[in-house]
């Protein structure tokens, strides 16, 4: 699977991460909800389709094992040579199918296989662990699995060094009572992988490589090149260790069944296309703590990159996640599936890593928790660029990048998010959402952030624009204590607490919008300003102390409002101290956080009021605000 096209994901980050993107919300105001404009809704890369093989080349190489049985496969047959025959291993051999068995239960023996056969197999019984030396042999069994292992001990797989080795079974089997049998490389026991040859398997029946206990790869390069089920599945855990492991599926590229998902190292590349075909799946958790790259691909309806059945963790690790496929109604389950980048049963903790995730279907997620989110460090990047799936009047979904029925805490790192459709919001949590620090960067096509019940921002610095909704929604209460926050909307509120207790005791705020939500005057204690006007015409605002001249905000407005109201909040604002408000004018020099500058020279425009902090709250111009409530 050397073909396969991950390089081309990354002229998908170039493109979504150009300034010229979604900077101008005009664009999507104007333009139909699903089709926003002008602005460039990034796409997954096309799938690359399956690969065909080429010509085996085995390069068998002088291997030293002990207490090894050896086979051959050749044009004319099997060459078995068996020092153990008469002292507890037989080897049978019915036109090129073997079958080994095994009484010895005091050595671990070694079966060596090389050559090539185009209908034959392996098969071993035995009731102790050993070792399967793969040294360039090429297995093709037309009715059945290549390698088919009835010992359900430790099983030591080693791919010798510079060889290549293959592995495919048939469409159907003709299966022998009471044995499982589902994969092209098939055991009841543990398989261990190790070496570093070549191994590529093609699982035409069901899955390419399945194991009823754990799976882990130590070492290797394993090549699935098809699989009609799952590339790799295991009743217990997998764990990925190092080497490279590239899978292409139609159902789920791995799969735990029953538990856990671990990988440590090694470059992972994973494309699935079947429905539901996600690219890691576990019963339980999933964990990446990783020195090396996991990219996946998915293209099926409601297929997601990680499944996760309980918690998931990123300790560290590089993770792209593309998923193309869009949501739809299952009608067993009376409810729509859709697809996702992460989707998790309980909780996500994110402490370190760069995760980038492109959800591109209909109704698509970019990170999906049933229960809490938490994002320490690290560097996320989200976009979906699917509207919304309607299956009819009471049963929808829109695109969301980062949502959870639980708590959303963010606590450091690197955050940017850009969603495109209707209802399409950026970070969602169904109770309360809080942010201690980081970096924060959205462009929403509805609400940037939003919580059920609170909203709690004591860090950070954030970004936060709708295009269509507000940038900041809580539908309960809302507290600033501290932090950099530039809130815009082109629609609606830059802050929307739906009257509920808004309190702001620090930080700097600036938001900007239609309207705006007051600030609960008797809990804040740091003073705050909402100005309002009427004209288009307003590019720039400015407030100055009236006594001195002193710059307290230099804002240049992302668009321009028939209406507008903006609240500004910062501990430049002291009490008992008078104010002039000014519009228009330029700005030159100085730096800027999304239009907020410091350090600039600003040239005077129109005088529009002043006013002087006798309350922690002061109105000025008509501001279409609403109450904060108690």
């Amino acid at each position: 699977m050397k073909t396969m096209r991950f390089l081309l994901f990354f002229f998908w980050i170039a493109t979504c991460c150009l300034p010229s993107c979604i900077n101008d919300p005009e664009e999507m105001v104007d333009g139909n909800p699903e089709e926003p404009g002008n602005v460039e809704i990034p796409e997954v890369p096309s799938d690359p389709g399956g690969t065909e093989d080429e010509e085996l080349d085995p390069n068998t190489q002088e291997v030293l094992v002990s207490d090894a049985v050896a086979l051959v496969f050749t044009g004319e047959g099997v060459s078995i040579d068996n020092p153990f025959a008469g002292n507890g291993v037989t080897v049978e051999n019915s036109g090129g199918h073997v079958r080994i068995t095994s009484t010895r239960e005091d050595v671990e023996l070694n079966y060596i296989l090389s050559g090539t056969t185009g209908d034959g197999s392996v098969k071993i019984y035995g009731n102790y662990k050993f070792g399967l030396v793969l040294n360039g042999v090429g297995i093709t069994n037309p009715k059945g699995a290549a390698i088919n292992i009835q010992c359900g001990k430790k099983i030591t797989v080693t791919v010798v060094d510079e060889t290549q080795n293959r592995l495919t079974d048939g469409v159907s089997y003709d299966l022998t009572g009471g044995e499982d049998m589902k994969a092209a490389f098939f055991s009841e026991g543990q398989l261990n992988f190790y070496g570093k040859g070549r191994l590529d398997v093609r699982g035409k029946y069901k899955h390419a490589i399945c194991t009823d206990d754990y799976f882990r790869m130590y070492d290797g390069d394993i090549h699935i090149n098809e699989a009609a089920s799952d590339g790799i599945h295991a009743n217990d855990d997998v764990l990925v260790e190092s080497g490279t492991l590239a899978i292409r599926s139609d159902g789920d590229g791995i799969e735990s069944e029953e538990d856990a998902v671990n990988i440590t190292g090694g470059t992972v590349q994973i494309v699935t296309v079947g429905e539901k075909g996600h690219g890691i799946k576990s019963a339980k958790e999933t964990t990446v703590d990783s020195n090396g790259t996991i990219e996946i691909d998915v293209y099926g309806n409601a297929s997601k990159g990680f499944s996760a059945g309980g918690n998931m963790t990123v300790t560290k690790g590089e993770i792209t996640v593309n998923t193309a496929g869009n949501a739809f109604y299952v009608k067993e389950e009376a409810d729509i599936s859709s697809a996702a980048g992460i989707k998790c049963d309980a909780n996500l903790l994110v402490h370190a890593g760069t995760v980038r995730i492109l959800s591109a279907g209909t109704g698509g997620k970019g990170i999906s928790a049933d229960g809490s989110i938490v994002i320490n460090g690290g560097d996320l990047t989200v976009t979906t660029g699917g509207g919304q799936y309607v299956y009819d009047r009471n049963n929808d979904t829109a695109a969301k990048a980062v949502k959870c029925d639980g708590d959303l805490l963010i606590n450091g790192g690197t955050i940017l998010i850009r969603t495109f459709g209707t209802e399409a919001e950026g970070l969602e949590s169904k109770t309360r959402l809080t942010v201690t620090g980081g970096d924060v960067d959205i462009e929403a096509y509805d609400d940037g952030i939003n919580a059920a019940q609170h909203i709690q921002i004591d860090g950070g610095n954030i970004y936060c624009s709708s295009a269509k909704n507000d940038a900041i929604d809580s539908n309960g209460t809302l507290t600033v204590t501290g932090g950099l926050i530039v809130s815009a909307s082109a629609a609606e509120d830059g802050f929307d607490d739906d009257n509920g207790r808004f309190s702001i005791t620090g930080g700097t705020l600036v938001g900007i919008g239609g309207g705006s939500s007051s600030p609960t005057a008797n809990a804040c204690t740091q003073y705050a300003l909402l100005f309002g006007a009427s004209t288009g015409n307003i590019s720039v605002i400015h407030i100055e102390a009236a006594a001195d001249g002193r710059e307290v905000m230099t804002f240049q407005l992302p668009r321009s409002y028939q209406r507008l109201s903006l609240l500004f909040s910062s501990p430049a604002l002291e009490a008992k101290t008078g104010y002039a408000i000014y519009t228009g004018g330029s700005i030159a020099g100085g730096s800027d956080f999304h239009g907020l500058y410091t350090g600039a020279a600003y040239t005077k425009g129109n005088a529009a009021g002043t006013f002087t902090t006798a309350s922690t709250v002061t109105t000025v111009g008509n501001t279409g605000m609403r109450p904060g409530g108690k």
